[in-house]
């Protein structure tokens, strides 16, 4: 059972291509479940798109959700379509968002954190200065909203946990005072994180979260999800098998995806 729930499509401003060349993609891999789970809109914005390279518009949301819908039922016999979607994770705004996802028949929704102390995390002047000190505390920081938005109680899966490495490898090898924490409440909350093999396209060229993540994750008995995070078609499912074979090395006996919010559990 392959499966891949992380994919984007031009929607979002930033990614090529339309959701239906993302599903040929994933026919032409040998899929047999693939996610669509373009970035959520900004709800909370009096613009209907506001960051146009970011998000999709709010105007173009029930667009999608009718699109992969209708792919849904195209491509029931080749493949099965998941309705998913990818949306930040902003305490503030939480509240707004469960009520617009509420009205949509999702099968998962991913939660992920793109912004930290105000600033993206994948910006690289963000790191400039700092002190190792400073440096801790950004990474417990964002570590810390990620254990707020499994205790939010929104998302099924965690997004590229350990994403804020990626324009700063070394970050792997600062110490964190609170990932144990993070990954007792993602475990409480029967929540999965994805292995996302998009770490390849920035400077730590690894997946997220790193191996030392992943065994404290099953130390936890923190459920484990695949996604390729794939901007491009021929991104679907890339790394699928590596991901699976390096699972298993790790101890992890099964994976899972998401079904009408059901968790459903593959042997790796």
């Amino acid at each position: 059972m392959k499966f891949d729930l992380h994919t984007h499509h031009d929607r979002c401003g930033h990614a090529e291509s339309g959701i239906r060349d993302y599903i040929e993609a994933a026919l032409g891999a040998g899929m047999n479940v693939i996610g669509i789970s373009d970035h959520s809109p900004y709800f909370e914005s009096t613009e209907d798109h506001p960051n146009p390279r970011t998000a999709m518009a709010k105007s173009e949301f029930p667009r999608y959700i009718a699109e992969v819908l209708r792919l849904k039922e195209e491509y029931k016999d080749r493949i099965e379509v998941l309705l998913g979607l990818e949306t930040d994770y902003f305490p503030e705004h939480m509240e707004l968002h469960r009520k617009v996802y509420s009205q949509y028949p999702f099968d998962y929704i991913i939660g992920s954190v793109h912004w930290s102390g105000g600033i993206k995390i994948f910006d690289r002047k963000r790191w400039k200065g700092l002190t190792p000190e400073q440096i801790t505390e950004h990474k417990d920081q964002y570590l810390d909203l990620i254990r707020q938005s499994a205790e939010c109680g929104m998302f099924d899966v965690i997004g590229h946990m350990d994403a804020l490495k990626a324009n700063y490898p070394s970050l792997s090898q600062v110490p964190s005072k609170v990932l144990d924490e993070v990954l007792k409440v993602i475990a409480e909350r029967r929540i999965a994180i994805e292995v996302n093999t998009s770490g390849k396209t920035k400077e730590c060229g690894g997946w997220y979260p790193a191996d030392d993540i992943l065994e404290r994750a099953l130390y936890y008995g923190v459920g484990i999800t695949f996604g390729s995070d794939a901007h491009r078609p021929d991104r679907v499912g890339d790394e699928w098998e590596q991901v699976r074979l390096r699972l298993k090395e790790i101890g992890f006996k099964e994976w899972v995806f998401f079904r009408r919010r059901q968790k459903q559990i593959v042997t790796l």
